[in-house]
């Protein structure tokens, strides 16, 4: 999007830090806030350019919106009506509601650390709703379907080493309850074959320990001792075909090939066999908060999605199997 002030929301040339913005005062109010994002939030690298693109988004729309470059004194000024202008174009230009509200999130945030640290106030933002969001409920695979998924992953890969490798990641997610990217970012010295309790580096920063069962350390060791490359101490565990760190897009397309194969549905990603350790957990009598802390969740109330999962399925179990029930 193009502004009368030269502004272009889908610059890629700037780095994370930098918005290319007229006013000198607000590009520096803006570099200060990703520096503190960075530094102190020790928000993901992914993460960061996703603040920055929504909130250049933001500052792009009020460029074109009032007619002349942004200044701090401008953000100032604003008044609800812009903020509800700009969320009605971004769900005029398409966007999901979900994408919306986020870029909300990264706006309000933006304004708070301004008026916390002196640099500009602006309260009318605060009366803007966020979108009502669609209610969503993990979607796990079922016992059978996770273990289907781990064995046809190691059992049709090009080469051996490569199908224990996404055996072991796998087993990983739905064993220990990982994210991805803290899989990927595991190093041969924090999961060994002593190993029991595996300290995760989490969101934003925090550590958590989560348990290691002998089926993930039996994994993790097949796949150690068949990979082809030197996995050095303090480096990634999880290697490409060519031995560089394994790309998160490789391992999706290795869960789409085991979905197609099993007939599963869209939802069965990576990210399932996570929703899928924390869903049988609960399921076989696992404590909430307990659940929680293994998840890595800031918040039980994320927690709590996972007993809605359980309450369908036994109100599914009840409807199929009580003979009143129909």
């Amino acid at each position: 999007m193009a502004g009368t002030s030269g502004i272009n929301a889908d610059d890629k040339s700037n780095s994370a830090l930098v918005f290319p913005v007229a006013d000198t005062r607000l590009a520096a109010i803006l570099a200060d806030w990703m520096r503190w994002l960075a530094d102190e939030r020790r928000v993901a690298a992914h993460t960061l350019d996703g603040y920055r693109r929504d909130l250049f988004g933001f500052i792009a729309f009020i460029a074109d919106h009032q007619g002349e470059p942004p200044t701090p004194a401008i953000l100032e000024s604003l008044r609800p009506a812009d903020f509800r202008a700009w969320l009605a174009k971004r769900a005029g230009d398409g966007l999901k509601r979900t994408s919306i509200a986020r870029a909300l999130s990264v706006v309000r945030n933006f304004f708070r650390w301004c008026e916390r640290n002196g640099r500009l106030t602006n309260q009318a933002i605060q009366s803007v709703r966020t979108p009502r969001l669609p209610h969503a409920v993990p979607r796990p695979l079922s016992p059978v379907d996770a273990r289907d998924v781990i064995d046809v992953a190691r059992d049709n890969a090009d080469e051996p080493w490569i199908g224990l490798r996404d055996a072991a990641l796998f087993t990983l997610l739905y064993g220990c309850g990982l994210r991805i990217s803290e899989a990927l970012g595991l190093t041969p010295d924090q999961i060994g074959d002593a190993t029991d309790l595996l300290v995760v580096d989490g969101k934003g920063g925090k550590q958590r320990m989560v348990p290691v069962l002998p089926v993930v350390r039996e994994a993790v060791r097949a796949y150690v001792g068949a990979c082809p490359h030197r996995l050095a101490s303090g480096q990634v565990l999880f290697r490409g075909a060519r031995g560089g760190p394994l790309n998160p897009g490789v391992a999706q397309r290795r869960m789409r090939l085991a979905r197609a194969m099993l007939g599963l549905p869209d939802t069965a990603t990576p990210h399932a066999l996570r929703h899928s350790f924390a869903t049988h957990l609960l399921a076989g009598g696992g404590d909430l908060r307990s659940i929680q802390e293994l998840l890595g969740h800031a918040s039980l109330s994320t927690t709590q999605r996972y007993t809605e999962v359980e309450t369908d399925r036994l109100m599914a179990e009840y409807r199929a199997t009580h003979p009143r029930a129909r």
